[in-house]
């Protein structure tokens, strides 16, 4: 076998001996077994877990544990799609609109939301309708997110008591 090479303005030739071939070849098996081994390793990431979307459709009756200014500090019980313990942070930021902070605890994890709503008061009860983004969560929720949520309820002037409903798609 040769070998062809350019230097110096002239073209030279040179044999090349079956063993350097063979080395280069047994170097090569070996780097790409090297390789194979590295990628099929227990150290190896998993693959990529597939992302899970509901329709959720979820209401929670809540009271009032404490309120600081126009924020009213709120604990309940979520049913729907999703149960657990809920907790909502919502400020009445003015006469015709609420923005609110939304943490839902179902068993495995925890949702946390921000939601911003008109607010309209008729009477001894008050009503908002709005919009509801999930920015995070925890354990089985750790990818969760959605935006554009329905997010509607009333407050009940004389308590403070807050009755809510969130609808729409969950992905995590």
């Amino acid at each position: 076998m040769t070998e062809e090479s350019f230097g110096g303005g002239r073209w030279t030739t040179r044999a090349i001996g079956t063993r350097s071939v063979l080395l280069v070849g047994v170097v090569y098996l070996a780097a790409l077994a090297g390789l194979l081994a590295v990628t099929a390793s227990s150290d190896a990431q998993p693959l990529a877990r597939a992302a899970r979307t509901i329709s959720l459709n979820d209401s929670g009756r809540l009271h009032l544990t404490s309120h600081h200014g126009f924020t009213l500090n709120e604990q309940g019980t979520a049913s729907g799609t999703i149960h657990g313990t809920i907790y909502i942070h919502l400020n009445v930021s003015s006469t015709n609109h609420v923005t609110a902070e939304v943490n839902i605890y179902p068993s495995g994890g925890s949702l946390t939301g921000n939601a911003s709503a008109a607010y309209h008061v008729h009477g001894s009860v008050a009503s908002f309708n709005g919009t509801m983004n999930v920015a995070r969560g925890s354990g089985t929720y750790s990818d969760a997110h959605a935006s554009g949520l329905s997010f509607t309820g009333t407050i009940q002037r004389s308590n403070d008591a807050v009755g809510v409903q969130v609808s729409g798609r969950l992905s995590y």
